[in-house]
């Protein structure tokens, strides 16, 4: 039996407005990340105060997280992308060593 081997990647974790969703995810896809998940309707508490989860009209106006996992040559031109979103509107980014056991997946068409 084969053990799993791990690779190092980057994981980038984004939360913004959700009426700024579609910037972000055109940006994720113009650098050609493989994928990205979208979690609507996040709560919590910030230099800005708390914000509620909940749908005030529309999901435009709820919070979302949005994360992805990258190799880490695709973290500057996400970072550099996602500069004036985070010069203009509030939210907040984070980026995480993580390991991934198939790579295959996170780097589609670079091998």
């Amino acid at each position: 039996m084969s053990s799993l081997i791990l690779h190092p990647m980057k994981e980038i974790k984004i939360i913004i407005e959700g009426e700024h969703l579609k910037f972000v995810s055109d940006l994720l896809d113009k650098v050609k990340a493989t994928g990205y998940t979208v979690i609507s309707n996040i709560s919590g508490k910030g230099h800005h105060g708390f914000h509620e989860g909940h749908l005030m009209f529309n999901d435009t106006s709820s919070q979302v997280m949005v994360f992805t996992v990258v190799p880490e040559e695709k973290v500057e031109p996400i970072l550099a992308g996602l500069s004036p979103l985070f010069n203009r509107h509030s939210g907040s980014m984070f980026v995480s060593d993580v390991a991934v056991s198939r790579r295959e997946r996170f780097t589609a068409g670079e091998h």
